[in-house]
């Protein structure tokens, strides 16, 4: 097969039909980037859970004076009431599960709690009994709050034992959703790209009828035909790929790293360069391939009628 001829067919095609090829690099560019946007994502919620996840305590909260939940009544915890839950966090089992206890008084939970509530009223009726001490317990390994909650939750003079992941599982639910909405769309739009690709293929060959004709008649293998008809649905692709893979990195670069990092003071946790660096390829490999692949069954399907 001549190379050379195959790739002037090639480029021959892509300039028959520039407008067509123009919106499959736009398809292919737009629906690569929410491939590549989801795949970030995905990244970025996993980084989020581990980092948050491996820091999350279980909060122990103790009776103020007015509660009456849990194991209140009416009374603050007592002194010995807290040292009888703190003795239990330092016994075995529970001991091998506690990497550090941190406790709070009511005064400190008071000095803590009060600056929520500046400007309300509230704040004038507000005293440290009324707000209980609190026990903060950091684990080695988070999954095994549910022991510490089931332990400590009948105790005397506690009012209720919180996991303080229940706080980020909405947070992570609600990232997801918005990462499998840009799969979503993100599919629609391969399918839209894989279809256009087959049409501007079809176009093609059909604009080029009689010269398809000639090169039957001479003996031209169905293999020589396709593969410049090919080539033209992965030069667009390729394309469209690679400006994928650019705005990819720049979304990471000004949108994340910058404005995004510096409402969150640096935003170590977040996805970088390197990050959406390591996706381009990807992203360009499954540009060609779904280009390769629609446009070769599109041109066999067009020379068997």
């Amino acid at each position: 097969m001549r190379i050379g001829l195959v790739l002037g067919e090639a480029f021959n095609g892509l300039r028959r039909n520039a407008s067509m090829v123009v919106s499959v690099i736009l398809v292919t560019f737009i629906s690569l980037t929410f491939v590549g946007v989801a795949m970030l994502l995905q990244g970025q919620i996993t980084a989020m859970k581990g980092y948050w996840f491996d820091r999350a305590q279980v909060e122990i909260a103790f009776c103020g004076s007015i509660d009456t939940a849990g194991g209140c009544d009416g009374a603050a915890a007592t002194p010995e009431e807290i040292a009888a839950v703190q003795a239990e966090l330092a016994a075995e089992p529970l001991a091998s599960y506690v990497e550090r206890v941190e406790s709070l008084t009511p005064e400190q939970v008071y000095a803590q709690t009060l600056p929520v509530y500046e400007g309300n009223p509230v704040a004038e009726f507000l005293t440290p009994e009324m707000l209980g001490a609190i026990t903060r317990v950091t684990l080695h390994d988070p999954a095994n709050a549910d022991v510490v909650v089931e332990s400590i939750q009948g105790f005397a003079g506690v009012l209720e034992v919180k996991d303080q992941r229940q706080y980020l599982e909405p947070i992570f639910a609600m990232l997801n959703a918005g990462s499998a909405a840009a799969i979503g769309v993100a599919v629609l739009m391969l399918i839209a790209a894989v279809l256009l690709i087959a049409t501007t293929i079809r176009l093609s060959a059909f604009s080029r009828r009689r010269e398809l004709a000639i090169m039957r008649l001479v003996g031209a293998s169905n293999r020589f035909i396709e593969t410049p008809f090919v080539l033209e649905g992965v030069f667009a692709a390729l394309l469209g790929s690679i400006l994928a893979g650019g705005a990819l990195v720049a979304i990471v670069q000004f949108f994340v790293k910058g404005s995004v990092g510096a409402t969150l003071g640096g935003g170590g946790i977040l996805v970088g360069v390197s990050d959406a660096v390591a996706i381009v390829p990807v992203i360009v490999l499954i540009g060609i391939l779904l280009a390769a692949l629609s446009a070769s069954v599109a041109i066999r399907r067009y020379l068997k009628v």
